[in-house]
């Protein structure tokens, strides 16, 4: 295979399938159009404007790049910025826009950032309130009209000079050069930057090209809405772009539905938490049909729940599904715009009955697995009738790839998509690396002798549904802070929201219930007492406020006894089993998510 750098997608689009919708955005109302050749000579008259303020590869090792943020919305702008940083052998350090201060701050200095583009107001004086720690962070540029602020636009530069500056240096960007440093959470909570190459991603799409296959199709669209920083749309976002596939950008997450109707897309990228909630409400709306209609809808999703691509139910089985089809799962399809050939899922586990039924509507899910570290996809099912598909794993390697599992059952990974390392952290990276095979932290098995499953995160960190880290130490430990509190649980791995298993701490809580002239029999009564209820929902949501909206603890259950080394949920060095801890109150936390 013959290596590219990422930001020759463009070139390559340009003398393959220019296109009048490389990229689309909703504007004011009105969808607009932005053409490959338009594309190319925005990205690079941007790298010429960055070239003359002086951000540049400089000698194009990571030492001595320099690097430029981004906190912003998917817009083509974001693109814009990506490849004409990349054209100047600069390096993108792209931040998650509902990332706090405190962390915004961390990457910024830790990064070495010297300019950023932010897309609105809000995003903007988030920046100003850290701007005055970064003394190395020079210039702030705005997508958005931001009185008092640097407009992207003003960046643009057109003299001939500098355009043949831009073309000097790109040639002189090796596909080995970092492209990115994409920030992760740590089980400590504290970031770790992900070096990735061009030519670790550009592997990573072209294997995925091949596995998954996707086409070169300049006629197919895709509606793009998970976070462009996130490596995943990042990476897909070049499939794309070398696929020839349009990429409509939907104005936010409460829009999707109006924007799939509006785009009709082929396809496009979902963590599982979305499709829940798509089903969510497609449920509810089934559940308000009476009569003759009703008993059609849940006949329908009935049969959906049987389907299995890997073996045939029968003529009568495949006769009815084809009848609900026609009459029920044909306007879950208009919903989502009529068109939709393939839905990507990643980021966490979907359920398999999601998969069955979504699939069986003619919405094929396909659900994949990756860390930021692999750029990311490791394997994916494939395209059905395919049958390298088999719901509840997440598929096949990706051609190109070695993958295998260590003794303990822990995911391991070898090949050119594997990334260079942690930023400023050899130390780390000797951790995860070892004798070229990345160690993902996943426990997984082999399904049928070629299906990989995920089976568990040997490390505490973990996923909610909605494809976010959680580090829940940080979590804990900031609630015993609270004299109330003796220990805790952070729990939601996979599920919708964070939750936790709290043990009061019993002295303290007898005396506040003596103080309120509340009686006090047994633990057990305790904590089913109402205004007890309230006093720890008051202290939860006060420590709610020290962690960003993913991480914050939406429920909760008390439990009467405290864990220890004699009840089997401590070991000897006082640490929380938290594997044992959630299968003895497997039922409880159930409850938190009933």
């Amino acid at each position: 295979m013959e290596l590219k750098r990422l930001f020759d997608c463009i070139d390559y689009q340009l003398s393959n399938y220019p296109k009048e919708d490389t990229l689309g955005a909703k504007i004011n109302g009105t969808w607009v159009k932005y053409s490959t050749q338009h594309v190319q000579d925005t990205v690079n008259a941007l790298s010429a404007g960055l070239l003359g303020e002086g951000f540049s590869g400089n000698d194009m090792t990571i030492e001595g790049a320099d690097k430029i943020a981004i906190i912003s919305n998917n817009r083509p702008e974001w693109v814009f910025a990506d490849l004409a940083v990349q054209q100047t052998g600069a390096i993108l350090v792209p931040i998650y826009p509902t990332t706090g201060a405190i962390e915004l701050e961390f990457i910024l200095k830790d990064s070495a950032a010297k300019a950023i583009f932010v897309s609105n107001k809000d995003l903007y004086e988030k920046v100003l309130t850290v701007l005055d720690r970064l003394p190395l962070l020079k210039k702030v540029y705005t997508f958005d009209e931001v009185e008092g602020a640097l407009h992207w636009n003003s960046l643009l530069a057109k003299e001939p000079a500098l355009l043949q500056q831009v073309s000097a240096i790109k040639a002189t960007v090796s596909p080995k050069h970092v492209a990115t440093i994409i920030y992760t959470s740590g089980t400590t909570g504290t970031p770790k930057g992900v070096m990735l190459s061009h030519e670790n991603i550009y592997c990573n799409v072209q294997f995925s090209k091949v596995s998954f296959p996707f086409p070169d199709a300049p006629h197919m669209k895709v509606l793009s809405f998970l976070p462009l920083n996130h490596i995943f749309e990042k990476m897909v976002t070049y499939i794309f772009l070398y696929s020839g596939i349009g990429i409509y950008y939907a104005e936010s997450l409460e829009t999707i539905p109006e924007n799939m109707r509006e785009v009709k897309p082929d396809g496009f990228c979902t963590v599982p938490r979305l499709l829940e909630k798509v089903y969510e409400k497609i449920m509810a709306k089934g559940s308000d049909l009476t009569g003759i209609k009703r008993k059609l809808f849940f006949w329908a999703v009935n049969l959906a729940e049987k389907y299995d691509n890997q073996r045939s139910r029968g003529l009568w089985y495949n006769s009815q599904l084809a009848l609900a089809n026609k009459l029920i799962f044909s306007k879950w399809r208009e919903a989502l715009g009529g068109n939709i050939s393939f839905v990507i899922s990643g980021g966490a586990a979907c359920q398999a009955r999601l998969l069955r039924i979504f699939t069986a509507a003619k919405i094929p899910v396909y659900e994949g697995y990756g860390p930021t570290e692999n750029s990311p996809v490791i394997s994916v099912n494939r395209k059905i009738p395919n049958t390298d598909t088999k719901f509840g794993t997440v598929g096949p390697p990706l051609e190109g790839l070695e993958v295998k599992l260590a003794e303990d059952g822990e995911i391991l990974v070898k090949g050119p998509t594997v990334m260079l390392g942690y930023y400023k952290r050899p130390d780390l990276t000797a951790e995860v690396i070892v004798d070229g095979w990345l160690h993902t932290g996943d426990i997984g098995v082999w399904d049928c002798g070629r299906f990989l499953k995920i089976t568990d995160r040997k490390k505490e960190l973990f996923k909610t549904s909605g494809g976010k880290y959680v580090a829940p130490q940080p979590i804990e430990n900031k609630l015993k802070e609270s004299p109330y509190i003796e220990q805790v649980i952070i729990v939601g791995a996979n599920k919708k929201f964070v939750g936790a298993l709290i043990v009061p701490a019993f002295p303290t809580l007898r005396a506040w219930m003596k103080e309120n002239k509340i009686s006090f029999s047994s633990n057990e009564d305790a904590i089913k007492n109402a205004e007890v209820q309230n006093l720890f929902k008051d202290l939860v949501d006060s420590f709610n406020k020290y962690f960003n909206h993913i991480e914050q603890v939406k429920k909760f259950e008390l439990l009467h006894a405290e864990w220890s080394i004699e009840t089997g949920e401590m070991t000897p060095k006082m640490s929380l089993k938290r594997k044992v801890i959630l299968e003895k109150y497997k039922d409880v936390v159930d409850k938190i998510y009933s």
